[in-house]
């Protein structure tokens, strides 16, 4: 196969509707076919990357090996491919204008007048070709942010329409997403909204080859006739995306409908041979069917919105199925636990996860959290900022440092046992400036961390401006804080243990991040395995 081929996923009528599960899903098909399939994303904000973004604003930052700051998505990806996604991979307005604005302070465009079309659009244009030009991939689909008739996702509709013509017939092709509601006083789904959906597309001369069709309820013939004779599209090119108990259902169904199947004629591609989804299958029959249940509590500050822990909790269904145990996370607010309610608010739970954070709202409450299950033998794992309170509560009742903290929370401390790390002291942007990406650990034969990697070198990606103050090891080491992984270059503590304990373990890193259908994270795996042994007790 010579030339790579394209497929531009948009949507319509309303957002959230899933464009990047259909885009993993259709990825997913068409890798188990044999083709080498990679996805990226487009989003229409200003914002350079989502590292500045509040996560109640736009959900978790996800990180690359690269040390890219990146849209959520990008962790569907590569949970569902199981290959690693980088900077290429996620583009945003703002890093476009960026490039195009230094482009014309440096003299690139020679004096020309620069314009949306077509310096901001061959900059797109060029972005969503990098990767396909690569050589490594057959086909490279691509996610547009936002809905259709935004006006912030027209730069890159235009550059879609361009880009479609200029690859020519057969390399590029556009599917669509969109609502099919159910209006209960009706009783019926409507198509009004997609037909205005696809309209608007059309408007700004783009023709719908796939319509994926969002709907709670199944579209029936009559339906589907009705959508393809008035959106334009084959009758096989209707698509019914139905709701589904779990995303990683989504494949499948997508299967049943013939996505990959169309998309593979549009292209002008071979079938190839069935998708192998044998392994897949297996994680879904032993994520449908559990032989035990645990509760596991999530402490954190952004509980109220799932999404800001999205990688954790798709890592925790991940390590379930391998673990045949289906995993209830149990929310809870760090910022309303403290001294008086800890017992009363970790009552019933059979592990415990101090989720990663910035800032000093709701730290006392994991501090108080980190105590509890510390005293109480709970199963205790600390990602990140609750790795830091794990040394700071340490530091606090087992070492005696009563006014232990972090400088992140407290600059006048005495004993700043998590310390803003040196190279981040000059630093005064706050996008693309903290630690990012893949860092190696050499990890300590015999500890816990041993047993679960099964090896003493890994790699981990990491997101951070604060880190374990190393004056503060060896005492904490002698009081019985082990620290069980340190980073080669810098000698940092990346992985903190307790020996006397169930599980108590806390990474500086974010191994939800490398989590996968695939390959569960061994930390989560284990985790989970844990707080199974200690519901048993």
């Amino acid at each position: 196969m010579n030339q790579t081929k394209y497929i531009f996923v948009t949507g319509g009528v309303t957002s959230s509707l899933g464009k990047g599960i259909i885009a993993a899903s259709l990825a997913k098909l068409l890798q188990a076919r044999g083709y080498r399939t990679t996805i990226q994303k487009f989003d229409p904000y200003i914002n350079v990357d989502p590292g500045t973004l509040n996560p109640y604003e736009h959900g978790e930052c996800y990180v690359t090996d690269d040390g890219a700051e990146t849209d959520l998505d990008l962790g569907h990806y590569e949970r569902f491919l199981n290959v690693p996604t980088s900077q290429a991979n996620n583009v945003t307005t703002g890093r476009i204008y960026l490039s195009v604005i230094e482009k014309e302070r440096r003299g690139e465009f020679l004096g020309k007048t620069v314009q949306v079309v077509p310096h901001i659009t061959n900059e797109i244009k060029d972005r969503m070709q990098l990767l396909g030009k690569s050589g490594d991939y057959d086909i490279v689909i691509t996610e547009i942010g936002g809905t259709v008739g935004d006006i912030e996702s027209l730069p890159y509709i235009e550059s879609v329409r361009q880009l479609v013509w200029e690859l020519g017939e057969n390399n590029g092709i556009v599917i669509h997403l969109t609502l099919v509601p159910y209006l209960a006083a009706a009783g019926e789904l409507k198509t009004k909204p997609t037909q205005h959906s696809v309209k608007t597309l059309m408007e700004s001369g783009i023709k719908a080859d796939i319509l994926v069709c969002r709907t709670e309820h199944e579209i029936s013939d009559e339906i589907r006739n009705k959508l393809a004779l008035f959106c334009n599209v084959k009758r096989e090119a209707v698509i019914q995306s139905i709701d589904a108990s779990t995303i990683y259902e989504v494949p499948n169904l997508m299967l049943e409908e013939g996505l990959d199947v169309v998309a593979l004629k549009k292209l002008d591609l071979p079938k190839k041979a069935a998708p192998d989804l044998k392994n897949w299958n297996t994680f879904l029959k032993r994520l449908k069917n559990p032989k035990h249940t645990v509760n596991i509590g999530l402490v954190g500050k952004y509980v109220e919105m799932q999404d800001c822990y999205k990688s954790i909790l798709e890592a925790f269904i991940h390590a379930g199925a391998a673990n045949e145990t289906k995993v209830n996370v149990i929310s809870l607010h760090s910022e309303f636990i403290d001294a008086s309610n800890v017992n009363e608010k970790l009552a019933g739970l059979d592990a415990v996860l101090v989720a990663p954070g910035f800032g000093e709202r709701g730290i006392e409450g994991k501090i108080e959290t980190v105590r509890y299950v510390r005293e109480n033998k709970i199963p205790f794992f600390g990602i990140c900022l609750g790795m830091q309170m794990s040394v700071i509560e340490y530091s606090r009742n087992v070492l005696g440092l009563s006014d232990a903290n972090s400088t992140e929370m407290n600059d006048t401390t005495s004993n700043p046992v998590v310390n803003l790390m040196e190279e981040q002291k000059t630093v005064t942007d706050k996008g693309g400036t903290m630690r990012l990406g893949a860092w190696n650990c050499n990890i300590k034969a015999g500890t816990l961390a041993h047993k679960i990697y099964g090896t003493t070198s890994i790699s981990e990606r990491h997101r951070h401006r604060y880190e374990f103050n190393s004056a503060y090891v060896s005492q904490l080491e002698k009081a019985g804080l082990k620290a069980s992984g340190t980073n080669p270059q810098t000698g940092l503590v990346e992985i903190v243990e307790i020996e006397d304990h169930p599980f108590f373990i806390g990474v500086q890193y974010h191994p939800e991040y490398k989590s996968t259908v695939a390959n569960p994270h061994p930390i989560f795996v284990n985790f989970v395995a844990a707080a199974v042994q200690a519901k048993k007790k």
